[in-house]
């Protein structure tokens, strides 16, 4: 038998470190060649470290969330045959995941159940400590809760000594919790001392809630519990790049209202016509026309700002990123040489893009070197949003959502889809004219769809 040492692969791209965010094994465990053992992130994409050999995890070289080092000791197995490393050479700081496990088990099971989300955890009144399950899965101890005292009127002493833990099934902890009934004081007769629904029922028959306990209702007993989120992976990519972007550029939000009935109806009849064939057509593609053609009297705008060497590169290919809202969070998947694309290969090119960033299967390639941005929430689009620019570009195009109602045209009222444009600019290379001249560029195509299609 021997010790095979994974070192932390070289991903290219000049990265030096990378973000581990995800281990798919655990020590003890035993994988085969070509296993994923762990997912790693850079700052564009996340990719998957496969194992080059089949054996047994002996220890792994990092916590989740930690950056590591190209070349840095990643994972050590235990392999039939010498292996690249000596029996007993120095590891770099294991992580006994087993006893992590085992702690975060006995800490749980005292917990009660709550039924608000797969994520929530009320805290157990007592001194016992509270899980608290972050984003990447690690438990770490929240702070000690006080010891509750019984409601005025109780009439007797706690059930059980101080510290000592009331055991109860999850049902039993969730009638508990809704009807205000602090377990540490009820008395237990059932095996081992474990509190029964009889127990609960004894006690309230005894008035040991006292009057202003009894007359909570389960929707308004009071909370305490907390929940502690590391920011790590994916999300920490976005907090960096927002907080980046928001550092070094001047932000100034330009926002107008758009009639877009006719594009609504010309987008309608078109699938109508064609959507079995080609495919349905949402706004997005409309848009991303209008954008393409406004830009050719723009070029400032479809830009990338290095400002530490202060220079700006426009661009005559518009390399159009559109926001995707994916469970891990917004990513950004770029709609390559979108002044090439017809609407149906660009409706069909952002479902693409928009699959694979959902998926995690996006290149990363396909995630780098868009020149502006489109970003839209849709039906939640609200009213007026100010869109952060995905730095290193210039601008970004926000969608709000687009609402029927009465507008007054050729002295009559009547009703019109409208939709505004919330769009952000870098101060520093745009100015607030050309910016306006922009969108009002963009509204024209949008209120009179059929100039989309003249060249």
């Amino acid at each position: 038998m021997g010790i095979h040492i994974i070192k932390m692969p070289d991903i290219g791209e000049g990265i030096a470190e990378v973000e581990l965010v995800e281990w798919h094994v655990q020590p003890g465990d035993t994988v085969v060649e070509d296993q994923v053992l762990a997912d790693v992130m850079t700052d564009k994409a996340t990719v998957q470290v496969p194992s080059p050999v089949d054996g047994k995890v002996q220890a792994l070289g990092g916590k989740v969330g930690e950056v590591m080092a190209v070349g840095s000791e990643l994972i050590r197995l235990e392999v039939d045959g010498p292996g690249n490393a000596a029996a007993g050479a120095k590891q770099k700081r294991p992580v006994e995941r087993t006893e992590t496990a085992a702690q975060a088990e006995d800490a749980t099971a005292p917990a009660p159940v709550q039924e608000r989300g797969a994520d929530a955890h009320v805290a157990t009144p007592g001194p016992a400590q509270v899980p608290i399950k972050g984003q990447a899965g690690q438990v770490q101890p929240a702070q000690s809760q006080p010891q509750v005292q019984p409601a005025a009127g109780a009439g007797h002493a706690a059930a059980r000594p101080a510290g000592e833990k009331p055991l109860a099934s999850p049902a039993v902890r969730k009638r508990a919790w809704d009807l205000g009934i602090e377990l540490q004081y009820v008395p237990g007769t059932g095996g081992g001392g474990q509190i029964t629904h009889n127990d609960l029922d004894s006690y309230l028959a005894r008035g040991a809630m006292g009057s202003a306990a009894a007359g909570r209702a389960a929707g308004y007993a009071p909370r305490d519990d907390e929940q502690a989120v590391s920011v790590i992976g994916l999300r920490r990519k976005i907090a960096e790049k927002m907080q980046e972007s928001k550092r070094r550029i001047p932000h100034f939000t330009y926002v107008e209202e758009v009639d877009v009935t006719e594009l609504d109806a010309l987008r309608a009849r078109l699938n109508a016509q064609w959507g079995a064939e080609r495919g349905k057509l949402t706004i997005l593609p409309l848009l991303a026309r209008a954008m393409v053609l406004a830009l050719r009297d723009f070029p400032q705008i479809n830009a990338r700002y290095d400002d530490e060497a202060g220079v700006v590169t426009r661009y005559g290919a518009v390399h159009l990123g559109i926001a995707a809202q994916t469970e891990s969070g917004l990513m950004v998947p770029v709609l390559r040489h979108a002044e090439t694309l017809d609407l149906w290969a660009c409706a069909a090119e952002i479902a693409r893009l928009a699959d694979a960033a959902r998926a995690g299967r996006a290149a990363r390639e396909e995630l780098s070197g868009s020149t502006i941005t489109l970003t839209s929430l849709g039906a939640l689009g609200g009213v007026v949003s100010t869109p952060v620019i995905n730095h290193p570009e210039v601008a970004i195009v926000g969608v709000n959502r687009m609402v029927e109602r009465p507008v007054i045209l050729g002295g009559a009222v009547v009703a019109r889809k409208m939709m505004n444009l919330s769009s952000s600019f870098d101060h520093r290379v745009v100015d607030g004219m050309h910016a306006a001249e922009f969108i009002q560029t963009i509204r024209g195509y949008l209120e009179c769809p059929a100039m989309l299609f003249v060249e």
